[in-house]
């Protein structure tokens, strides 16, 4: 239920927050993301080294890097995240919670987060049975906030009763218990087959040398992972890549020329409801692959290209109906105009444009910034995202496509 899942842990300044830290290992164990968002008081009880280390993030305190000015955006993290967990939850930060006030980062990004919030709240037996602070949680329920009850037992203060912050593994139980009622109607695309194709291919000019591409396949594999926990049946033609998808149930079909490329990508979309050709498939090939490592010797060498056949153009005339083809377009000038020829041209129901002009854009990145063209000439245009959000972006589109 877990596995990647992004999840923000929000830790406030209560004794309960070093167990935060066996949070972060548990979650990291089921194979969730996880970003961590301390208060100030709460690094009096943790460091944030220790969280950074097992989260494998960055930790998150202050509204920006006093070093260099860099805007730590509540915004983005409330888009990012799947679940905002918030464990320890002080009575402090509940109260500032029901009423709205936003004096952290924290704070901020509960305000802003489109995601389901669960609290984890951990005080002493008198603060937890206070008017104020059964009013508050009462209010934060009524927005639609998930509590974790406290346990009782031995607190801090030497007293004995209800306070206790719930056990690190009672806590990941809820949230999988939470995720599994979920899930069903997270499944848009259950029951459907999908094909992808992602990564560079590899042209041989001899044994030792290749006319290849800067492509790392991360769009692609991240579509695939996206389109798995959206319930698809997928099939990923990979050309040679360093990474591969995190989800398991993926069936990977490993390719390393355009060729191979284009028939591995033909017997996959006769057998799926829908194509995306992420794949960065090269151009040209040479004519003639020398069998022995080409000497260097004197003079210029020259080597004959020929075009590799369009996959997308192929598939585009042999998609039977029902079927949906979406292809990418990578652009340097005249964007949308390229983009919208090669949709019509290739007969494609939507084309995702990049643009090596934006930076963080393109190759070599693991950020995107895309505009989708369908059909219908509709345009929708995204900032910039990590790659992750946009093959979520791209699946909405297609998912509305096909309803």
């Amino acid at each position: 239920m877990l596995k990647g899942r992004k999840i923000l842990l929000g830790v406030t300044g209560g004794i309960a927050a070093y167990k935060a830290a066996t949070i972060i290992r548990l979650l990291v164990k089921e194979g969730a993301e996880v970003k961590v968002v301390m208060t100030h008081l709460a690094k009096e009880f943790i460091t944030p080294l220790t969280m950074a280390t097992l989260s494998k993030n960055p930790v998150l305190v202050e509204f920006f890097d006093p070093e260099d000015g860099r805007w730590n955006s509540h915004i983005d993290l409330g888009m990012w995240a799947d679940i905002l967990l918030i464990a320890p939850a002080t009575a402090n930060t509940m109260g500032k919670m029901a009423a709205g006030i936003a004096d952290n980062l924290l704070l901020t990004t509960y305000l802003s987060a489109r995601c389901p919030v669960f609290l984890a709240p951990a005080m002493d037996l008198d603060m937890l049975a206070h008017p104020a602070t059964v009013r508050n949680i009462e209010t934060l329920k009524s927005f639609g906030n998930h509590i974790i009850d406290p346990d009782t037992g031995e607190l801090a203060s030497g007293l004995e009763g209800k306070g206790r912050m719930a056990e690190p593994e009672a806590i990941v139980a809820e949230l999988k218990q939470f995720l599994s009622k979920k899930k069903i109607a997270e499944l848009p695309l259950q029951g459907r087959r999908i094909f992808i194709n992602a990564g560079p291919t590899v042209e041989p000019i001899d044994p030792v040398r290749f006319i290849s591409n800067h492509s790392s396949g991360r769009m692609g594999i991240a579509l695939a992972d996206e389109a798995a926990r959206l319930g698809a049946a997928v099939t990923l033609v990979l050309g040679p890549v360093a990474i591969r998808p995190a989800e398991n149930d993926i069936t990977i079909v490993a390719v390393k020329t355009a060729a191979e490329m284009k028939e591995a990508s033909v017997k996959a979309f006769q057998e799926c409801d829908i194509g995306i050709l992420a794949a960065a498939v090269a151009d040209f090939t040479p004519e003639t692959t020398s069998e022995t490592k080409i000497k260097r010797g004197k003079g210029n060498k020259v080597i004959k290209l020929r075009p590799t056949e369009d996959i997308a153009a192929y598939l585009g005339s042999v998609k039977k109906k029902g079927q949906l083809l979406a292809g990418f377009a990578l652009e340097t000038d005249n964007e949308i105009s390229n983009a919208r020829g090669k949709l019509q041209k290739k007969n494609l129901d939507l084309i995702i444009l990049n643009s090596l002009r934006d930076e963080g854009a393109g190759f070599g990145h693991e950020t995107n910034r895309i505009t989708i063209i369908d059909c219908n000439n509709n345009i929708d245009t995204f900032e910039l995202k990590s790659k992750g959000e946009v093959a979520s972006d791209i699946l909405k589109k297609i998912i509305s496509l096909t309803r």
